[in-house]
């Protein structure tokens, strides 16, 4: 049976955003090229030793505002587990691990609209 804990709001709101925060830097990433910087491509073969076929294409490498954006996002993301990390909240927890696995599931947690 999992247990229920009483999050303060702003622990529940930084986790969110911190869901939210995580995955644009994953979409980001997904359309960023493979290398920061300019790269030639390569293609391997199973020959010679190897044992999987790799290639990637050349990498142009990423933009100044691209950067920017990577550099913008992983700053956000440090400050919300920064405040998650330290928050007051998990002191006065009587079970802090098993809480803070509920808390990074608490998205999945359907809402639902009270009885009239």
């Amino acid at each position: 049976m999992a247990e229920k804990f009483e999050f303060p709001q702003d622990l529940v709101d930084a986790q969110l955003k911190l869901d939210t925060v995580r995955a644009e830097l994953s979409a980001l990433y997904k359309r960023l090229p493979w290398s920061v910087a300019p790269l030639p491509g390569w293609s391997h073969t199973k020959e010679g030793g190897r044992s999987y076929e790799s290639k990637r294409p050349d990498s142009p490498g990423w933009t100044d505002e691209e950067k920017q954006q990577v550099k913008t996002l992983r700053a956000r993301q440090m400050d919300l587990v920064t405040h998650i990390f330290v928050h007051v909240f998990w002191a006065s927890c009587p079970d802090p691990v098993v809480a803070r696995s509920a808390l990074k599931h608490i998205a999945d947690k359907p809402v639902h609209a009270p009885e009239p």
